[in-house]
């Protein structure tokens, strides 16, 4: 999931030209670069700041460093209407002519290194979410516990739920704390379903509700669903599901239950 600004743009599997900026005087000759390209190719952040805004002004630069693939800069951005929403990345190559939108795959292991830094520019801090009302899915004892916030209205947080089964059904060792997040924009009944399931703090109705099966008036003030919605905004969650691992990998949207298992054994 990307934001607004650039969603068009991050369907694209390799990287592609997409816009040819004006700067006749911009392609440098490669000739004479030691191994060491910065140390003939500058760019700030002010300088891309001015490139960027030519390409979309809505965005801002968040920072800008040499891309692993050589003659190419990373130009980290988000989006100015949500400062706290989520970051994207942007390739420019040393000519300052062409801006790049796309995935970088080394070939020889087919690693999508774009997804990678995406994963590492958009942690959050794991040890700041408040976590003791949760509810919580699996062993107790696990050693990997992982955060879901999730919508009991949400298809998606119901596709997901399905796969979080899955994996404590193979690994006693991963655990889910739940927190409820009602995104009452798309799903106005959804703030009343979570007060019923955490007055309860059940599982059991959270289930239900997935099931689309009648829920009982909730029987307090919940107001810890209320404190979940203010957390997930300070995160810069702005839909569900959302996962975030013990390493602060932020990861927005459903995932099958392989993939969860994977990301947890390369931590």
């Amino acid at each position: 999931m990307c934001m607004r600004e650039i969603v068009a743009f991050c369907s694209v599997v390799i990287a592609i030209i997409v816009v040819q900026l004006s700067n006749p005087s911009g392609a440098a000759a490669m000739n004479g670069c030691d191994t060491n390209c910065a140390s003939c190719h500058k760019l700030d952040k002010q300088e891309a700041s001015e490139i960027v805004n030519e390409l979309n002004p809505g965005l801002s630069v968040e920072s800008v460093q040499v891309a692993p693939s050589k003659g190419l800069w990373e130009i980290v951005v988000k989006s100015k209407n949500e400062p706290k929403g989520e970051k994207a990345i942007l390739y420019l190559d040393f000519s300052k002519g062409n801006i790049l939108i796309g995935k970088l795959i080394k070939l020889k292991t087919k690693e999508n290194l774009t997804d990678k830094r995406n994963m590492d520019i958009n942690k959050v801090d794991y040890s700041s979410i408040p976590i003791r009302e949760a509810l919580y899915l699996g062993d107790k004892n696990a050693k990997h516990k992982i955060i879901v916030f999730t919508d009991p209205d949400c298809p998606f947080c119901k596709k997901l739920h399905d796969e979080l089964k899955k994996v404590i059904a193979k690994r006693s060792d991963i655990g889910f704390y739940i927190i409820l997040f009602p995104i009452t924009k798309l799903h106005p009944d959804s703030l009343k379903k979570s007060k019923t399931v955490m007055c309860a703090k059940s599982l059991q109705l959270l289930d239900d509700a997935f099931d689309k099966k009648p829920l009982p008036e909730p029987s307090c003030t919940a107001k810890i669903v209320d404190d979940n919605i203010k957390t997930a905004e300070g995160l810069g969650l702005t839909g569900t599901p959302a996962i975030i691992f013990p390493d602060g990998v932020l990861i927005r949207g459903a995932m099958p239950a392989e993939e969860i298992l994977r990301l947890i054994d390369k931590q």
